[in-house]
């Protein structure tokens, strides 16, 4: 049985926001990925269309969500479900750090508005 300790995990840093992947492929996941995310007071991430699903739950904080050009405020407790192709965008207008909880399948990528695209390491 894999047991990923929280001294395990693997953290990234981009985009202002740390991720903190605790299953993926070099963990021992064979299906599923998934990750803490934090994402410090002022933050806003580039805009970006995923490729595979995304179920995103915030744990704390306040956030601002954009999905297909239409933002929606999560608070704790919320979850999104962020389809595939759908352009997602993650403010945290506050003056607080906020923390989610994110899952996906193996493989996503994400495409920026400029073209570039993403193989983000804690997704695959």
């Amino acid at each position: 049985m894999p047991v990923v300790r929280t001294s395990e995990a693997v953290t990234h840093e981009t985009h202002g926001a740390r991720f903190v992947s605790y299953a993926s492929p070099s963990s021992g996941s064979e299906e599923l990925c998934a990750w803490r995310g934090e994402i410090p007071p002022g933050t806003k991430a580039p805009t970006h269309t995923v490729s595979r699903e995304e179920i995103f739950h915030l744990l704390v904080g306040e956030l601002l969500l954009t999905l297909d050009g239409r933002a929606e405020r999560i608070t704790a407790g919320d979850t999104v479900i962020v389809n595939p192709g759908t352009a997602l965008g993650v403010e945290n207008p506050t003056g607080h750090t906020a923390i989610s909880w994110v899952t996906t399948s193996i493989g996503l990528e994400a495409v920026l508005a400029d073209g570039t695209r993403i193989t983000p390491p804690w997704a695959n």
